[in-house]
């Protein structure tokens, strides 16, 4: 069990773990700090992240060391178009004395990596989804509810579009964040090279527990927040829904829709938890500008004004902020 004297103190203690887990994930991940960082958040918000970058940035790897570093039980799912949801969630047996028995899927983790999630059928994107948002599946016709904290870090490459199954957007609401991976700069690159086509070996050591992830989960919801905040954080989601009273000119002009009130939320908890792991007990509005753009961008969609002008959701994003 988890125990501090009081809050302050328990802020305290989630800005000085999230120190060491960057300076443990830095020993094998280079030049990616500000996606490590909002992968983080997003874990202590309980969330999930959609990662989207093209192949051999280490977006795997990247998933992989926080698991080892957060010490908590991890499956990898390799997606596949003839991937079935029995393949993922578990499936019953006849054991030896003819009984039917329930042996569970990778799924029952505490941490997933949904490997190109893209390339595998709605029915078994559905099946993933369901779990996200319940935290428990159905098989069988009973309910398993899966342990907590529990994770799922999605990938995807944006630039094979033949055989595969692009996610719903009512689906891709379900992820708290879409984070863009680029090519890295030349200097990091050099040190990847560097480092990883030698002998040495980056050892690892588990951060912080289970118990200890669902003690500041808690945490989190319980920060205050100023209504001026609040009231940014929403004005900002409903400035993006074109046709509303709300909605920026730059919606009614380039956007067909924009993002719901799941949304709003995200942006607020992923305030609150960007405010908590730099130390500070109560989120401003810089907080929600750090999160805004990875939580609005896999939520509007662009009309063909838009993609005639050639003009990207992160600009657009850019503008509204």
């Amino acid at each position: 069990m988890v125990e501090f004297k009081n809050e302050v103190e328990a802020v305290d203690t989630l800005s000085a773990k999230m120190k060491s887990l960057r300076e443990e994930v830095k020993k094998r991940i280079y030049g990616q700090d500000e996606i490590v960082d909002q992968v983080l958040i997003s874990m202590f918000s309980r969330g999930h992240c959609l990662l989207v970058g093209v192949p051999g940035l280490a977006k795997t790897l990247l998933v992989n060391t926080i698991a080892e570093v957060f010490n908590l039980k991890y499956n990898r799912i390799q997606f596949t178009p003839d991937l079935m949801p029995s393949d993922i969630i578990g499936t019953e047996i006849l054991d030896k004395e003819r009984n039917f028995k329930f042996i569970q899927g990778p799924l029952f983790a505490n941490i997933i990596l949904a490997d190109e999630i893209n390339r595998t059928p709605p029915k078994t994107q559905a099946a993933l989804l369901e779990a996200m948002q319940e935290r428990a599946v159905t098989a069988a016709g009973q309910r398993f509810n899966l342990d907590k904290p529990f994770f799922v870090l999605a990938t995807q490459n944006p630039i094979e579009q033949e055989g595969t199954y692009p996610l719903p957007e009512a689906q891709l609401d379900r992820f708290m964040f879409s984070i863009w991976l680029d090519y890295p700069k030349f200097d990091d690159e050099l040190t990847i090279v560097k480092n990883t086509t030698s002998a040495q070996k980056a050892d690892l050591r588990a951060i912080i527990s289970a118990d200890e992830i669902r003690y500041f989960q808690d945490l989190i919801l319980k920060i205050p927040v100023n209504d001026n905040v609040l009231r940014y954080a929403v004005t900002l989601a409903a400035k993006t829904r074109p046709g509303t009273e709300l909605a920026d000119p730059l919606a009614d002009k380039y956007l067909k829709w924009g993002a719901g009130p799941r949304a709003s939320q995200y942006l607020i908890l992923g305030a609150k938890t960007n405010a908590a792991v730099s130390g500070k007990y109560s989120p401003d509005i810089e907080d929600v500008q750090v999160v805004a753009k990875n939580i609005l961008r896999h939520r509007i969609i662009k009309n063909y004004k838009a993609e005639a002008e050639g003009i990207s959701v992160d600009q657009l994003i850019a503008k509204l902020l």
